[in-house]
């Protein structure tokens, strides 16, 4: 099945073997000419099923669902050259500008951008709840939206400027601080799709870094109450008025 889809400004033509796959990426699908080609082949498919082995007990993945797998680690890989990035995060707008943040899974990403819908309501909307896009340029970094967006398949069609990346982990008592992006480089390193190949991981490094450097990082130690969103964005906010004012 042919089709085309547009991811971070980018028309990629792709030829998948499944039609539930073109349903996936509907909200994407594009007439414009595509500047870049996916194909995947059955092997590619079934080789996804390999990064799930050892799991206990085995999990039954159908051939449809690793082929959506499989198709999104290989424009990843495209995207490389286009500087632009994949990256496991939850990621919202607010007022138009990009937040995202990033953990373990399991950590709590989900509800925490959940606390943020419910607190400041319709100024917030979904970019991706699970895998967007990072898109580096010369004039900052953007975050995408994907069809790869989670179990609760929140996500939209859009792209806003990012504004900070919060490194999220679990406290009683919420709190949030500055860090590094050398700090944070660890992190960034765990949550984004490293690519194979030493020319591919090459251009991989470099996006990290500029990412690294592109943009402000914080380490946000959150409950689950609803006081965690507005203690996170009171200290984001404030670093960004302060950049502002310079």
């Amino acid at each position: 099945m042919e089709f085309r889809i547009k991811l971070a400004g980018k028309v990629l033509g792709v030829s998948s073997v499944y039609p539930s796959t073109r349903d996936f990426c509907r909200d994407y699908i594009t007439e414009e000419p595509a500047a870049f080609q996916i194909a995947l082949s059955p092997e590619e498919i079934e080789k996804e099923r390999s990064f799930f082995r050892g799991g206990s007990p085995p999990r039954p993945f159908l051939a449809p669902y690793l082929e959506k797998l499989a198709l999104y680690r290989k424009i990843a890989e495209c995207l490389l050259s286009e500087d632009i990035m994949l990256f496991h995060g939850s990621a919202l707008a607010l007022d138009g500008a990009g937040y995202l943040f990033t953990a373990p899974s399991g950590t709590g990403k989900s509800t925490h951008v959940a606390l943020w819908r419910a607190v400041f309501g319709d100024r917030v909307q979904m970019v991706n709840d699970d895998k967007p896009l990072l898109k580096i340029t010369e004039d900052g970094i953007w975050v995408c939206g994907t069809p790869w967006d989670g179990k609760h398949r929140l996500s939209s069609n859009i792209s806003v400027p990012l504004r900070g990346v919060c490194l999220l982990t679990r406290d009683t008592v919420n709190h949030i601080e500055p860090v590094s992006g050398r700090e944070a480089l660890p992190v960034l390193l765990e949550q984004s799709q490293r690519p194979a190949g030493a020319e591919k991981m090459a251009c991989y490094l470099k996006l990290l870094d500029r990412f690294s450097k592109g943009t402000r990082f914080y380490r946000l130690g959150c409950n689950m109450e609803p006081e965690a969103a507005r203690v996170a964005y009171a200290g984001m906010a404030r670093e960004r008025r302060e950049d502002e004012a310079k």
